[in-house]
């Protein structure tokens, strides 16, 4: 898969971008001379973190496809186009599969899984009909390649959006498009996560869904943690590449390995039946 070799002086879109991963991601991005474009539905660290790296704020709820298409309509109207749009928006919130209620399966599904699947509709239009090329970055997690207790909902979005950029590549590439696809897993990062919750919208706020600070737990102390921006560069040299996979804590293969072969054993013992 091609990628974005040269970035100076084209255009990007992230979204969740006024904090946590996509501010990390915009500011790598900016550093490399592209004109940035960051979108959020928190207003006020939006509009600080436009200032702080000198870039386009739009507020945009990624749950709402209209949301989305008025954003990208509003980066075709300033710059004419797009190159690279990061789908990075997200939540993070817990709980057991069997306590959450309809209105936390809406809510996690609404802002991570169709916030990327509207990013991808509202912006690939855009990015084929640019004779430059163009790259999907679609953020997913270390959850979207295995799973942990208490975080299925969280899962369930992460594997999809996995599915999703892997698809969406195969699709391109047969078709000879110069639009890339990179699906980034990131492990343990320093960001607002832990306190998703104070973006849900009182419509679905009934349910089983909580914040939990993992950086304060025993599980959280043992593991490596990014800042952002370490993130964000990780993300830029993967677009160059054109890597279908951003890796950043590459030590946690052996989590991955691990279901790969209860799978791997329950195809030999289908066979062996």
């Amino acid at each position: 898969m091609s990628g974005l070799k040269d970035l100076a002086g084209k255009t990007a879109v992230v979204t969740g971008g006024a904090s946590g991963i996509g501010k990390g991601i915009a500011q790598a991005l900016k550093a490399e001379g592209m004109q940035v474009v960051i979108a959020d539905i928190e207003r006020g660290a939006l509009e600080a973190a436009a200032e702080e790296i000198g870039a386009v704020g739009v507020a945009t709820d990624v749950s709402s496809m209209s949301s989305v298409q008025a954003l990208a309509d509003e980066v075709r109207l300033r710059f004419g186009t797009a190159h690279l749009v990061c789908n990075n928006a997200g939540v993070g919130s817990g709980a057991r599969v069997a306590d959450m209620k309809a209105a936390d399966w809406d809510w996690i599904l609404g802002v991570n899984l169709r916030g990327v699947i509207h990013g991808v509709q509202a912006f690939l239009p855009l990015l084929s009909a640019n004779p430059e090329g163009g790259h999907i970055v679609n953020t997913a997690s270390m959850s979207g390649l295995r799973v942990r207790s208490q975080a299925g909902g969280y899962a369930v979005t992460k594997f999809g959006i996995v599915a999703l950029s892997e698809t969406l590549a195969l699709e391109l590439a047969a078709e000879g498009s110069k639009v890339g696809v990179t699906v980034l897993c990131p492990g343990m990062v320093h960001t607002n996560i832990k306190s998703s919750l104070r973006n849900r919208p009182d419509g679905l706020a009934q349910g089983a869904l909580a914040d939990y600070d993992i950086e304060q737990s025993e599980l959280g102390a043992r593991m490596r943690w990014l800042d952002p921006l370490e993130v964000g560069e990780i993300v830029v040299r993967a677009v160059r590449r054109g890597d279908l996979y951003a890796i950043t804590h590459p030590e946690q293969l052996d989590e991955v390995e691990a279901r790969h072969r209860r799978i791997e054993a329950a195809f030999k013992a289908a066979g062996g039946r």
